[in-house]
C-alpha cells in the first residue's frame, strides 16, 4: 500500500454511514410520529420505528472516528507542523459551516434565532483538538482519547443549572442542553465535547493499522480482535447496568421488548455503552470489507469519498421537500421555519405521513443525491490543485 491510496473499505463504510443518516433527517421532517414522541420511546414506539432510529446511531460516531483516522493518513503525506496547520483551518471551517450553511439549511431562519451546535460542531472542535494533540507522543494522544471515552460517564451525576457562562461552559463539555441567551436569541448544545473529541482521538490512533507495516490478513485478525471485543464489553457492562450508561436497561412487557430496552443506550451525550456498540461492529465491518469491490459497493464508496458535500445537499434538499410536502398537504410554507428543533414545532403537530413514507422519501433523496455527487468526486479527481476542495 503506498502512502497515497485511499482505503477502500474507510470510503465503503463512511459511505454507508451517509446514506443511513439521511434515513434519520428525512424521518425529522416527514414522519407523523416524530412531532408526537421519541421513536426511542419504549411506551409508544413500534420495533421497525425503534429500530429505524437506532440503525442511525451508527452515523455520528462513524463519522467522527473515520474523520480522525482520515487525518491520520494526512499526515503520512505532510510533515506534523503541516498536518496541525491543516486541522486547525479545517476545524475553525467546519465551526463556521455549523453556525451558518447548516443552521439554515436544518431552520431556514435568516434570523439564526436557534444556534445549534451538532456534528459539524464536534467534528471541528475535535480536529482544533487534534492539531495540538498530534505533537503528543501518539501513546499519550490515545490514552486521552480512551479516557474520554470510558471515563466520561463517571461526570454524568454532574449538572450546572441557569443560564450563566459556567452552565454553557459545562454544557460545551459534557451536558445536553439548552440555554436561553436572550428573549429572541436560544443556544441548544446538541454534541458536548466529551466523549466526541475522544472518539476523533482514538480514530486518528487507528489510522496506524493501515499502515504499510500491516499486512490486509493482519490487519484483518487484529481489527476483528478489537471489534469483537468491543461488542462483547458492550454486552457484558450493560447486562449489569453498573456503569457505561446513565439509562439502565429493564424487563418489559415482552421479550422484544426487553432487548429493545437493552440496546435503548444514551447519545446525548453518547455513552460508552453507545460507543461500543457502534464502534464495536463498524471496526468489524472495515476487517471484513476491504476487498468488497463490487458495483453496488463502489457507488456506495462515491458517497464515502465526498462526505461533506453529500451532507450539506442533503440537508437542503430534504428540508425542500418537506416545505413542498407541507404545502401539498394544507400548510404553510412558513411552518418550515423553525425556532424550535424540528420535532418540538407546535404548528406541524398533525403533520406528517406514515413510516413508508419516509422510507420512500429517503430512497428517493439518496438517488437524486448520486449523480451530483459522482460528479463532485470526479471534478475532485481531476482538480487536485485546487486547494479549496480538501474544505468541502
Amino acid at each position: 500500500m503506498t502512502k497515497t491510496a485511499r482505503i477502500e473499505s474507510i470510503d465503503l463504510l463512511r459511505g454507508i454511514v451517509m446514506i443511513v443518516m439521511a434515513l434519520d433527517h428525512v424521518r425529522d421532517y416527514f414522519h407523523a410520529d416524530a412531532f408526537l414522541y421519541d421513536p426511542t420511546d419504549l411506551s409508544k414506539t413500534s420495533v421497525i420505528l425503534f429500530f429505524t432510529r437506532w440503525i442511525t446511531h451508527y452515523c455520528a460516531p462513524v463519522f467522527i472516528f473515520l474523520a480522525g483516522t482520515s487525518a491520520f493518513f494526512v499526515g503520512l503525506r505532510r510533515s506534523k507542523n503541516e498536518l496541525s496547520v491543516f486541522l486547525l483551518k479545517r476545524g475553525l471551517w467546519l465551526v463556521f459551516l455549523e453556525l451558518t450553511i447548516v443552521n439554515f439549511a436544518w431552520f431556514f431562519n435568516a434570523q439564526f434565532s436557534l444556534i445549534t451546535l451538532f456534528v459539524i460542531w464536534a467534528l471541528g472542535v475535535g480536529m482544533i483538538v487534534l492539531a495540538m494533540c498530534i505533537h503528543l507522543p501518539f501513546k499519550v494522544t490515545l490514552l486521552l482519547g480512551i479516557l474520554m471515552i470510558v471515563g466520561h460517564n463517571a461526570l454524568d451525576s454532574i449538572h450546572v443549572e441557569g443560564n450563566g457562562m459556567d452552565a454553557i461552559a459545562w454544557s460545551i463539555v459534557h451536558q445536553f442542553q439548552g440555554f436561553s441567551l436572550s428573549e429572541n436569541y436560544f443556544l441548544f448544545v446538541g454534541y458536548p465535547l466529551v466523549p466526541w473529541v475522544g472518539v476523533m482521538l482514538v480514530g486518528y490512533c487507528f489510522g496506524i493499522f493501515f499502515e504499510g507495516t500491516y499486512t490486509q490478513s493482519a490487519r484483518r485478525e487484529i481489527l476483528l480482535y478489537l471489534g469483537s471485543s468491543l461488542v462483547l464489553l458492550f454486552v457484558l457492562l450493560r447486562f449489569i447496568n453498573a456503569y457505561g450508561d446513565p439509562n439502565p436497561w429493564s424487563i418489559q412487557p415482552s421479550p422484544v421488548f426487553t432487548v429493545l430496552s437493552f440496546l435503548n443506550v444514551t447519545k446525548y451525550p453518547p455513552s460508552l455503552l453507545y460507543l461500543l456498540i457502534t464502534l464495536g461492529p463498524a471496526i468489524i465491518f472495515l476487517a471484513i470489507s476491504e476487498n468488497f469491490m463490487g458495483r453496488v459497493s463502489q457507488g456506495v464508496k462515491i458517497l464515502g469519498r465526498v462526505p461533506m458535500f453529500y451532507y450539506l445537499l442533503h440537508l437542503y434538499l430534504i428540508h425542500i421537500l418537506a416545505v413542498i410536502a407541507a404545502i401539498l398537504t394544507g400548510y404553510d410554507a412558513s411552518d418550515m421555519i423553525f425556532d424550535t428543533w424540528v420535532t418540538s414545532s407546535p404548528n406541524l403537530v398533525g403533520y406528517g405521513f406514515s413510516l413508508w413514507v419516509v422510507y420512500l422519501v429517503w430512497f428517493g433523496v439518496v438517488i437524486i443525491l448520486y449523480p451530483l455527487c459522482k460528479w463532485y468526486d470526479q471534478y475532485k479527481a481531476e482538480q487536485r490543485s485546487k486547494w479549496w476542495l480538501s474544505y468541502l
